[in-house]
């Protein structure tokens, strides 16, 4: 090859800075609407549409401990459980005042979950829950069908939850 031919074979230095230029530009369109899929993706899975009842005078409610344990964690906290009649459900662990580490509001067909302790959340049908939440929501049944004891000892898989209430 002469030095004629490989001035040809190469783009001019406008020419590449043009190219770059445009890639560039490219680049911040692709990202943008990335992050926008990204955000709608992720909304559509933590944003819960389901109507949740409030609690009223009728809820029973106990406070106490929990003990989480697993082949890897222990955890101890403090627990707030409430229920209704109708089978309405919700559980707060915390770890010291205003330290929410787990939020689990549930009826009979779906559920919601959030904090730290879980990653971010998840909300849903109950029966489309991630394996990793199964044991936290089949806490509904146990505690509702053991109202009036002290407590309450609850395995799932490889979880156990020790209730004192």
């Amino acid at each position: 090859m002469t030095a004629k031919s490989l001035a040809i074979d190469s783009p001019a230095p406008s020419e590449s800075r043009a190219l770059s230029e445009a890639e560039r530009v490219n680049h911040v369109y692709l990202t943008w609407l990335l992050a926008v899929a990204s955000f709608y993706v992720i909304s559509c899975a933590t944003i819960s549409r389901h109507k949740f009842s409030e609690p009223t005078a009728n809820w029973q409610t106990k406070s106490g401990q929990l003990m989480y344990r697993t082949a890897t964690t222990t955890l101890i906290g403090d627990v707030l459980v409430r229920f209704s009649k109708a089978g309405d459900f919700e559980l707060m662990l915390s770890k010291g005042p205003g330290v929410v580490l787990l939020s689990l509001r549930q009826d009979a067909g779906f559920a919601e979950v959030k904090g730290p302790f879980v990653r971010g959340g998840w909300s849903g049908p109950v029966e489309h829950a991630p394996q990793q939440l199964r044991g936290w929501l089949g806490l509904r049944d146990k505690l509702i069908h053991s109202q009036d004891r002290q407590s309450v000892r609850y395995v799932a898989d490889n979880e156990t939850f020790l209730f004192r209430f």
